[in-house]
């Protein structure tokens, strides 16, 4: 058994400095302010504390009245996956359009803009970028959350993002380190495998992540993914192969050379909590390598924060985890604190309040078989819903029909689901065409590819209604059908906008 030479309080502070947990509501609640005056050093905000910039700035405020030196984070990738604009669609576009664009001066002043507003509420730490290849299409968590499946693309937008929002005085944490993108399973339900070699994996997965470092990311996020090249038997949040071994090692050595915040993703995901449970997962990932355990997705209490301190404390009163191991840590958390004390939090940028929908412009692409004519008249709007993966949240709305409405006025909607297929595509459709009557339909999809249903009912409508314009707004991987086709590469209030004025030919005034 390990000798423990510091004190309990110290150990308990250096335990609570290493959680990022999350609660419920839009206030801060009594439990969360006392963990900050024992040692708390992170709080983490979901959508659903989220109200309004002017809430989200007086809980900022309410929480540094505890703690100055405080890190709040957030996961705001903008796009599909976004807090700040949870229940209205955000007002930038995702990185599968931003890659489409390829611009990297775009990329940089959409995610320093993106810093600017997260500084004004408070916030200091962007768990985004996603630094991700999405070499798989089957991929049903990364998708459109990916600048695409071309690692120097990836990469070289990668970077630009993490200089756009740190110039903000925001700290990235560019995530899922070793890469997400070649897998078919999403880690929130079970433990992904890649069986990638090591020669794939430095040749791709990690292309973007040694960019992202050279850019001076302050932190990386470490994915629940099992890759048996690295470790055989333990996830990469929980292997220190995998952090200490390759992202902490030198380049010398075949690493990374990263010397910053190691957060792993949310502890409670089915691919760490239902094999290893999260109290162990902590302490694994901890022993590993990881610096900070995000907690709070989905368990947002203080009997978790508590258990998980717990954990830690005992573990390294046993022996398990070496104090010297948790002080690291600790460490590295406050010293991340210390720079966004120093950052600037968005001092001196200019507003740039348009950048994300001419971006969303920008990343449009309209292809069409046949001649069309712009929409004059009101619209049906058929909108094909895949289920929601945990990532993006069922609160976000998205689709074109609120976009469309706006130029539009009686522009109708409504929502089909795999089961409103279940008797057959031509059932749906013929429910659909009589909704629709003789308006003209805009069909609109999300990773066509990955949904035979969904690629079944849209062929059905388009034998009985060839001039149906689709809009495909995951991923394009699909070939191009409907007159017109539109892609906008991601699901955001911004990238809706941009497909209703190219489907009308108008701007709003």
């Amino acid at each position: 058994m390990a000798t423990v030479t510091r004190s309990i309080d110290t150990l308990t502070r250096d335990a609570l400095a290493v959680l990022q947990p999350g609660f419920t509501g839009t206030t801060a609640p009594d439990w969360l302010l006392h963990r900050l005056d024992e040692g708390l050093t992170t709080v983490a905000l979901f959508g659903r504390n989220v109200h309004d910039p002017e809430q989200l700035a007086a809980l900022s405020g309410r929480l540094r009245d505890v703690r100055e030196d405080l890190l709040i984070a957030i996961d705001e990738e903008g796009g599909d996956v976004t807090r700040l604009e949870v229940r209205g669609g955000s007002s930038f576009p995702g990185n599968l359009a931003l890659g489409a664009v390829d611009d990297t001066e775009l990329t940089r002043a959409v995610a320093r803009e993106l810093g600017r507003r997260l500084a004004d509420c408070g916030i200091n730490v962007n768990w985004a970028p996603s630094a991700d290849v999405n070499s798989n299409p089957a991929n049903p968590v990364i998708g459109v959350r990916s600048f695409g499946a071309a690692p120097d693309l990836v990469a070289r937008h990668t970077a630009a993002y993490v200089e756009g929002l740190q110039s903000a005085g925001v700290a990235a944490c560019t995530k899922h380190f070793p890469g997400h993108g070649d897998t078919a399973t999403d880690s929130h339900h079970d433990l992904p495998r890649i069986t990638a070699d090591l020669t794939t994996l430095q040749e791709r997965e990690l292309v973007p992540f040694r960019a992202a470092v050279a850019a001076g990311t302050r932190a990386v996020m470490s994915a629940h993914i099992l890759l048996p090249a690295l470790d055989a038997e333990r996830p990469a949040t929980l292997s220190p192969a995998a952090l200490h071994g390759l992202l902490r090692a030198p380049v010398t050595e075949g690493g990374l050379g990263f010397d910053g915040l190691i957060v792993t993703d949310g502890i409670e995901m089915r691919a760490i909590a239902a094999t290893y449970g999260i109290e162990r997962g902590s302490v694994l990932a901890l022993a590993a390598g990881a610096d900070a355990i995000c907690v709070g997705g989905g368990l947002a209490d203080e009997g978790t924060v508590l258990r998980l301190r717990d954990a830690l404390v005992r573990a390294v009163r046993e022996g398990e985890l070496p104090e010297e191991r948790l002080a690291d840590a600790a460490a590295r958390v406050r010293a991340l604190a210390h720079w966004t004390t120093g950052a600037g939090a968005g001092e001196g940028i200019a507003p740039a309040p348009g950048i994300g929908l001419a971006a969303a412009r920008r990343a449009l692409r309209l292809t069409s078989a046949a001649p069309c004519t712009p929409l004059t008249g009101p619209a049906y709007v058929a909108s094909f819903t895949p289920l929601a993966n945990i990532a993006v949240g069922e609160e976000t709305p998205w689709g074109v029909a609120a976009e469309l409405s706006r130029l539009l006025p009686g522009t109708e909607t409504a929502a089909y689901a795999a089961e409103d297929a279940a008797t057959g595509p031509r059932a749906l459709v013929d429910t659909l065409l009589t909704a629709a009557g003789e308006r003209p339909v805009v069909a609109v999809v999300r990773d066509l590819h990955r949904h035979p249903w969904m690629a079944d009912a849209l062929h059905a409508l388009l034998t009985a209604r060839p001039h149906t314009a689709v809009v495909e707004m995951g991923v394009p991987q699909a070939p191009p059908q409907g007159t017109p086709h539109l892609a906008t590469h991601g699901a955001a209030r911004v990238c809706a906008q941009a497909a209703a004025e190219a489907l009308t030919g108008r701007r709003p005034n």
